[in-house]
């Protein structure tokens, strides 16, 4: 395959994985259409870029490497269990004990160092070019994009009515394959935390820039920079908005009070646009809204 990330290149891609991964549901949620992506394998919608990478790449004896906040880690380690190759992920000391116990569950060589993913991903660097590791990055590789992008198919499937889509923002790769698939037929909102507004400062700048990482949600949506792959993409089709760390809190708990959704804060982080009012549809506006992950730690 080439590096053009695009609808056509979504539906070749998802026909690769598509017996690997789960197509997640949807629920109507007082008319606002909630896609569930919290259901797939390794608790996160990184399934689908990890499997991609892996069933569509050549992987060395070595195996892959990956650095993440946690869940891209968990996805790695899960799909590359699951393909019978060995996996190594580094990730930064505040990834949350419940991703790092996802982590360790699917037989994956756990690092953790450095206070952020910038640091993570140093070191994943480092360690791949000693052991010859194939690395899959969490957001800024083609496939990663690609892989991400196939939820943006099941849901033009699923709920074919949408006006408007929000998506949590991190490095940008789920949003980048989401809005590379619809391509402008859908409106694209990527919601970021005001302690991490990485997309936001850099369609400010008109580049990648060096932003905040800060907040209840940074162990996922807080990497020094978003992606330079789907940054053009961003630049076209994503408009962002900016929520506070309560908003993310209220929204998890809304999410589980009305709904018994379990999410974790980034994964609660699109729905909290739409529950604080940051985000306000027009009358009549037909809204999906993302829920990303739950690896999070729930007392029963």
């Amino acid at each position: 395959m080439d590096d053009t990330i695009d609808r056509d290149a979504i539906e070749r891609t998802y026909e690769v994985i598509c017996a690997h991964i789960r197509n997640t549901p949807v629920l109507d949620l007082d008319g606002v259409t909630l896609k569930l992506e919290q259901l797939q394998y390794a608790g996160s919608f990184k399934a689908r870029g990890a499997m991609a990478n892996l069933l569509l790449r050549d992987v060395p004896e070595a195996g892959v490497v990956a650095a993440s906040g946690g869940n891209h880690g968990a996805a790695v380690a899960w799909a590359a269990m699951t393909s019978g190759v060995p996996a190594t992920i580094f990730v930064p000391t505040v990834s949350s004990p419940a991703k790092i116990a996802r982590i360790r569950g699917y037989g994956a060589e756990l690092m953790i160092g450095g206070d952020r993913y910038g640091d993570a991903l140093d070191a994943s660097r480092e360690w791949s070019a000693e052991h010859e590791a194939m690395e899959v990055h969490a957001f800024d590789q083609p496939l990663t994009l690609l892989g991400q992008g196939s939820l943006a198919l099941e849901l033009a499937e699923q709920a074919p009515g949408l006006d408007t889509v929000l998506v949590a923002v991190g490095g940008g790769g789920l949003i980048g394959g989401i809005a590379a698939y619809y391509a402008g037929d859908v409106r694209v909102v990527g919601v970021e935390p005001e302690g991490s507004p990485t997309l936001t400062d850099a369609l400010r700048a008109g580049r990648p820039v060096d932003a905040r990482a800060d907040g209840i949600a940074s162990d996922a949506l807080a990497p020094r920079q978003v992606g330079k792959v789907m940054f053009p993409i961003a630049q076209r089709y994503i408009e962002t908005v900016l929520v506070t760390d309560d908003a993310i809190r209220a929204a998890q708990a809304a999410l589980w009070d009305t709904a018994r959704v379990v999410a974790e804060p980034a994964g609660a982080t699109a729905y909290a646009a739409l529950h604080s009012g940051a985000y306000r549809p027009e009358p009549g506006e037909r809204v999906g809204v993302v829920v990303s992950g739950a690896n999070t730690t729930v007392d029963f």
